[in-house]
């Protein structure tokens, strides 16, 4: 309960949710928010009945976990494939008890090798690991054996590939409302009065309002259909698409929700038709905001709700889409809301043959005429219509996901391991940002060492500065206009010119120290800038003198070594 919501009301009394598993332990029944139900019967399963139970009772237990029937369509798939399996095998096994590592070794190699059979093991083995038998031994340790995880192979759209397939959906609903949107006029001219009676229009108007209040057209009016008189054909553009969407032109309108949005297609079953929001301006020319409630179920249902306010500001923005959205889908919301009161869905379409029935308990039941969300028919069929190789959405999403640079109704962790790192395109325009990374890595390691060379001894050819000697000044990498070098004489570490000889030992060891020093009394920030860099240098040349030498050095700096190392402190030794 969050600080400004309600506690839920107490469920009645004596109130226990119904057993998933049969009195005959052999039908498992999975129910979903939405008071559908789909039942499993083991007793279909080419094992042993003792197995069948057993398999049963575990695929019960599990389902406590389940938030939507195509989880546990995915576990009974997976379920099947282990069941023939067993059936293979010599010898009847008849319950889990008898399964040994050898056969879970063939199992595992029969799967292993593409990324469907490492997914039928993932649904496998959760279920085996919950039978007590199974706990320990052999079998219990063929269990726990790693899965590999499969390189993604799902890529998102190219620009050039989005572009494609929002046009093709821009081109398909903008048809669509245009036609809506024209018949809507029609209508509300007929409801208003203002059509002459027995006028062609006024004829017109009757059948859509008769098409609007049942979705179908008058049975009378079939002959005048057959004629095309008053509506032209009897297809469907000239019948029930004047008012109602059908549904590729409704998965076109999902698909550029997708593109705007990030949603997946199962949001689009649930989702309901969004509200206008409180807007935060005062004028009369404030741009409607839209509120939208999106459902992303995932494990954990206190995660499944998300909402999100989107302002109509004009052509293009993520508002307007919406307005669109719910005009296109007026008339079907509406009518979907008489057949079955209480219903609240935006993506609803009028199906093209009504009359047949509904047999998928995954999808919602369809309203009369009316079926609600994009089932994966309508989406597969839509991108091959448009030259893909199936279903655009999951690429699209990704690429929305991708272009907002942020999580979309997922984690944060699945936003990094599933849609940025494994996708082509980010890793491909990633390659000069690494690049540009490992140079200015590089370049900062090269400002972080002593750049010069150590020597046994003083050369007679070299110049000597306050911290090295140089043997080359013209080749300065900090020249000065007169051809000689301009570096701070702390700059001399990094030189290639430089040249560190025992004898310098004892003053870089103290300034060492003193900048060691510096840094417990200064601002981190000030000591950063001004003695960072020196100070890794000593570090390095430190390390590369060793440790006790370097030490030892130290305690030998004599009074002319303190008061030049005092001065390159202060700022007043320079070139």
């Amino acid at each position: 309960m969050s600080r400004r919501g309600r506690r839920a009301a107490a469920p009645p009394a004596g109130h226990r949710a119904a057993e998933p598993l049969a009195a005959d332990e052999l039908v498992v029944t999975i129910t979903s928010g939405e008071d559908t139900y789909c039942q499993f019967d083991f007793a279909g399963l080419p094992v042993a009945e003792p197995m069948q139970r057993s398999l049963a009772r575990l695929f019960a237990i599990r389902s406590a976990r389940w938030n939507s029937l195509e989880t546990a369509t995915a576990y009974w798939t997976a379920l099947g494939a282990f069941a023939r399996f067993i059936a293979e095998q010599p010898g009847v096994i008849e319950d889990l008890d008898g399964l040994t590592a050898t056969m879970l070794k063939r199992w595992r190699a029969r799967n292993i090798a593409t990324n469907g059979g490492i997914s039928l093991m993932r649904h496998i083995r959760p279920l085996l690991k919950l039978d007590e038998r199974l706990a320990a031994g052999p079998v219990a340790e063929e269990l726990l054996r790693r899965l590999p995880t499969p390189p993604s192979k799902r890529r998102a759209f190219d620009a050039q590939e989005q572009q494609h397939v929002v046009l093709a959906a821009q081109r398909q609903f903008r048809t669509a409302l245009l036609r809506v949107r024209d018949n809507a006029r029609l209508l509300h001219r007929w409801r208003s009065g203002e059509l002459p009676q027995g006028s062609h229009e006024a004829r017109l108007g009757t059948l859509l309002d008769h098409l609007a209040r049942t979705g179908h057209l008058p049975d009378h009016d079939q002959a005048e259909v057959r004629e095309r008189r008053p509506l032209g054909s009897t297809n469907g553009e000239d019948t029930w698409s004047r008012l109602y969407l059908d549904r590729s032109e409704l998965t076109a309108l999902g698909v550029l929700l997708t593109h705007r949005f990030g949603w997946n297609l199962s949001v689009y079953e649930r989702l309901p038709a969004p509200t206008t929001a409180p807007s935060a301006g005062t004028g009369t020319g404030t741009a409607p905001v839209y509120r939208i409630q999106v459902e992303k179920r995932r494990q954990g249902g206190g995660r499944w709700f998300s909402t999100e306010n989107v302002a109509d500001t004009g052509p293009g923005s993520p508002g307007r889409l919406i307005a669109r959205a719910l005009e296109a889908t007026a008339f079907a919301r509406r009518l979907a809301a008489d057949l079955a009161p209480g219903t609240d869905r935006l993506m609803v379409a009028r199906r093209n043959y009504p009359s047949k029935t509904h047999h998928d308990p995954l999808r919602p039941a369809f309203l009369g005429p009316l079926i609600i969300g994009i089932t994966d028919g309508d989406a597969q069929k839509w991108g091959k219509a448009q030259g893909l190789s199936g279903s655009p959405f999951q690429r699209s999403r990704r690429a929305a996901v991708i272009r907002e640079g942020r999580p979309l109704q997922h984690a944060p962790g699945t936003y990094e391991s599933v849609y940025v790192l494994p996708d082509e395109q980010v890793q491909q325009a990633s390659r000069d940002v690494f690049a540009e990374g490992a140079h200015e890595a590089l370049a900062q390691a090269r400002a972080a060492v002593f750049g010069g060379r150590l020597t046994g001894a003083a050369d007679p050819g070299h110049t000597a500065t306050a911290t090295a000697d140089c043997a080359d000044e013209t080749s300065s990498p900090w020249p000065d206009g007169a051809g000689g070098c301009a570096a701070d004489f702390l700059l001399c570490l990094g030189c290639r010119n430089a040249h560190v000889h025992p004898g310098h030992h004892p003053r870089l060891a103290h300034l060492h120290q003193e900048l060691r020093s510096l840094r417990s009394v200064l601002p981190a920030e000030v000591w950063h800038a001004r003695w960072a860099e020196h100070f890794a240098r000593l570090n390095d040349l430190r390390d590369k003198t060793g440790p006790p030498a370097w030490d030892a050095a130290r305690s030998r700096a004599d009074t002319d070594d303190h008061t030049l190392v005092h001065l390159l402190v202060k700022g007043t030794l320079r070139p």
